[in-house]
């Protein structure tokens, strides 16, 4: 049997990619929550809010089902197979045949959506109808937003495709440009709605199908910097509908779109459940679950969007053995940098949730309940992300089947555990019942995986996993710790604060960025004596590309 052997060179290599798109994601998901800080200002966690965060989850779920899911998962595989295989000029035709294809597809589905709209927000939120105008509401945002699934089905395609040939950052910047444009453009439909007289929230709505479009277009000069141009069939050119490559890669998408349909019935199962609760739950999971994507976007998703291409040409070149230190390289890093996000989160929800959001309609008993929902959603953060990890190396190895069975996994037992939890925590029971899946989902593909390595001859240490998971879990508590007493002495000179003059946002600041700059100014000093670990790995090349990002150009 042969062991895994790490190189150094890949290693650097997988955790640049990484924080290079991490660094962008940051930026994005900063806009993210400043577009979150709006909502909250303008309509706090009332009905208006809730029924645009239920239209928007119906074109978001078509998106994460048909795009970033099983779309991304197959088309970063196929491409590099192509590229390889046939040559660089063939591998753009290609794509370019996915991207029409699937643009012309998901448009359909959007027709559909805009004409049959009533019909699904009676299946998503039935309870709506008892509040006078909510429904109501909920279908006009839900027309209004279904134009938003094809752009941003077309935007993580050239996305997926870019990562393929080494992009990272500028892919991931145009999710901020989104954030960006779809606030601006939000704010000022806000307004114009207030003087037109008709309900604000509808120009929100059409801010995000602005933004929709921004991030899609955003990324076409890149496109065609790195070798992709919008041409005629070359002649001799097979159709689209007879091409054995787009075959291929629909044939692989099939199963992925049934793996990720059993993650959209739970989350169906979810939204239902949460629209039964107290008035306010559907927002409070929302903020909440805004916040707990954070980590995940900068870190789950970077790690995972840079080692598929890695594993990808690694697996087609046969080497099997640079395959598995890659992915066992990146699940270290998630669990070194997640951990300590997870702990931070779970330990400052209420003073960052005050924050954030404690401002205009978003009262205290908002922060309360959003703050007892995002400690239940910590618990399964660093599991969401090695989900991540893991799903798309399913597609790169060919174990599709493998996708499919972890998404029924995650289906069965979400909708399990939110109805045992549900009843007795409410909104809380539902975060808590769903980080409880996505660790059951974690520990099958992480041992199905393991199965499929040791196929091809090559053993994954799993001891080797779970002492870096302990490892990471340690340096997180005693991050928890050092964060806890930073904040627990400063709620001790409040008053002080006030009596004096200080204003209670400045004291929230002050308690914020004392608190976390003190659990990053410990995570730092571990990461200096842990400088060949993961920890140290990931901390060095992350703030190593930022200071690249951030140094001057020579001319």
């Amino acid at each position: 049997m042969k062991g895994i052997v790490t190189k150094k060179s890949e290693n650097t290599e997988i955790v640049r990619s990484a924080g290079a798109m991490g660094i962008a994601t940051f930026l994005s998901r900063i806009m993210g929550l400043v577009r979150e800080q709006v909502f909250a200002h303008f309509f706090g966690a009332g009905h208006a809010v809730e029924a645009y965060n239920i239209a928007f989850r119906i074109p978001n779920l078509l998106r994460d089902l048909f795009a970033e899911g099983a779309m991304s998962a197959a088309l970063v595989p196929t491409f590099m197979r192509v590229r390889i295989e046939q040559g660089e000029e063939r591998a753009w035709r290609v794509a370019g045949k996915i991207f029409r294809v699937l643009f012309a597809f998901v448009t359909i589905i959007s027709v559909f959506g805009v004409i049959f709209s009533e019909k699904l927000v009676s299946w998503y939120a039935p309870s709506y109808r008892l509040i006078p105008g909510k429904f109501e509401l909920t279908v006009l945002l839900t027309r209004i937003l279904f134009p938003f699934f094809p752009l941003v089905a077309l935007a993580a395609a050239f996305m997926a495709v870019l990562n393929s040939r080494g992009k990272f950052f500028v892919p991931a910047f145009a999710s901020a440009l989104f954030n960006l444009s779809s606030v601006l453009s939000g704010v000022f439909g806000y307004y114009l709605c207030l003087w037109l007289k008709i309900e604000p929230i509808i120009g929100m709505a059409v801010g995000v199908v602005i933004g929709g479009a921004v991030q899609a277009f955003s990324q076409w000069p890149s496109l065609k910097a790195v070798g992709y141009h919008f041409g005629s069939r070359p002649s001799g050119e097979v159709s689209w509908y007879r091409d054995p490559d787009l075959k291929k890669m629909l044939k692989l998408m099939g199963p992925g779109v049934v793996s990720q349909s059993a993650t959209q019935v739970s989350y169906l199962v979810n939204s239902i459940l949460a629209t039964s609760q107290a008035p306010g739950a559907v927002a409070w999971l929302s903020y909440a679950f805004r916040l707990m994507q954070f980590p995940i976007g900068i870190f789950g998703v970077s790690f995972a969007s840079a080692v598929a291409p890695n594993v990808s040409a690694k697996w087609v070149r046969g080497e099997v053995t640079g395959a598995v230190s890659a992915v066992d390289l990146s699940l270290k890093q998630v669990f070194a940098i997640n951990l300590p996000a997870a702990v931070g989160l779970a330990v400052l929800s209420k003073p960052i949730i005050a924050l954030l959001f404690e401002h205009g309609k978003f009262t205290s008993r908002d922060t309360e309940a959003t703050a007892q929902v995002l400690c239940a959603y910590c618990v399964g953060l660093v599991f969401y992300s090695v989900v991540k990890v893991l799903l798309p190396v399913c597609y790169v190895v060919g174990r599709t089947t493998a996708a499919v069975q972890a998404s029924l996994i995650s289906m069965v037992s979400t909708v399990v555990f939110n109805l045992m939890l549900v009843n007795q925590f409410g909104q809380v029971g539902l975060a808590l019942g769903t980080s409880c899946a996505a660790a059951l989902n974690s520990f099958f593909l992480v041992k199905t995986m393991r199965n499929e390595f040791a196929k091809k001859g090559v053993v994954w240490s799993q001891f080797s996993l779970f002492f870096g998971f302990i490892r990471a879990l340690f340096f997180a508590l005693l991050m928890g710790v050092a964060v806890t007493l930073v904040s627990l002495g400063f709620e001790g000179v409040k008053e002080v604060f006030l009596v004096h003059g200080v204003s209670l946002f400045f004291y929230r600041l002050l308690n914020v960025g004392a608190s976390v700059g003190g659990g990053l100014g410990l995570l730092l000093v571990m990461a200096y004596f842990d400088k060949k670990g993961p920890l140290g790995e990931a901390v060095h090349f992350f703030t190593g590309k930022l200071k690249n990002k951030l140094r001057p150009r020579k001319v």
